[in-house]
């Protein structure tokens, strides 16, 4: 099993096999339980994720699911539904807005920001005008992901849509959250860090592990970081799912992370080794 190189992360981990009655596993879905592909609508959960899931969820106060993607979308491609040994998963999709419970089977979410119609419509024609018609634009229902992997040049064509992006969001009360070759507009407002904090409220863990890939799980990061500094009986365990698509994800969590482990491989094999420690710890 892969030791985390920091202090901070040895101490979250030991605290972890300890008393896991009192600890949370959070983790993204894409790059982390699924690996990226080109096309979003044909992503795939990586085919260990939900043993490993189920094993670990035995054992820890709670395992969630924090995810741009929405909720239903993420429990379907995951397979979550009914999957043994996740009774008590939690989904929360959209950055946190939404949130499927394994208990009910049920999805709760606000309506969409009203920004969203009127960028839905001006998309299309933003995308002409760049001469980028080619690019994928993903809809989310709250939220508008424009890709741009599939294209000839991913990283220009990025840098071509960065300002005008920027410009539909503010007209329309968005939020842009970046990422590994895609720009999503949604509502502003709540973010991955929220919903760590709601996880923590309500679960009263006082180990948080959290699994990330890329831009988006920063205010994840940060809410990490924030509790476990905020006193002695709180432990906080950063892991990044490494990929060399995004400098912008390696700058902004490889260097914070506690441990890195080679992407959805790797993730999936690390959290099979927990599963193996509090097994035969127990």
């Amino acid at each position: 099993m892969q030791t985390p190189t920091t202090d901070i992360g040895r101490a979250a981990l030991a605290a972890l096999l300890e008393d896991p009655a009192h600890a949370l596993l959070a983790s993204d879905f894409d790059g982390v339980l699924a690996p990226i592909v080109d096309d979003p609508d044909t992503a795939h959960v990586h085919p260990g994720a939900v043993a490993a899931l189920s094993r670990v969820a035995a054992r820890l106060r709670g395992v969630a699911v924090v995810t741009g993607r929405p909720a239903a979308q993420a429990v379907s491609l995951g397979g979550f539904e009914g999957a043994d040994g996740l009774a008590d998963l939690v989904v929360l999709g959209q950055y946190g807005v939404e949130r499927w419970e394994a208990a009910t089977g049920e999805i709760t979410a606000p309506e969409p920001p009203p920004g969203i119609e009127p960028a839905r419509r001006r998309v299309p024609g933003l995308l002409a005008e760049l001469d980028l018609r080619d690019a994928q634009v993903e809809d989310k229902g709250r939220a508008l992901a424009l890709h741009v992997r599939r294209l000839p040049d991913p990283d220009g064509a990025l840098e071509r849509l960065r300002r005008p992006v920027a410009e539909l969001a503010a007209e329309n009360d968005l939020h842009v959250e970046p990422g590994k070759h895609v720009f999503e507009l949604r509502a502003v407002g709540f973010d991955k860090g929220d919903a760590i904090r709601t996880l923590l409220e309500e679960t009263g863990a006082t180990t948080l592990v959290y699994l990330g890939d890329d831009v988006g799980d920063i205010p994840a990061y940060d809410a990490v970081e924030a509790y476990r500094n905020g006193g002695a009986q709180r432990h906080g365990l950063l892991i990044w799912s490494e990929s060399d698509e995004s400098p912008a994800a390696a700058e902004a969590l490889g260097k914070r992370a506690d441990l890195v482990v080679p992407g959805p491989d790797g993730a999936i094999a690390w959290l099979e080794h927990l599963a193996d420690r509090l097994e035969s710890s127990s």
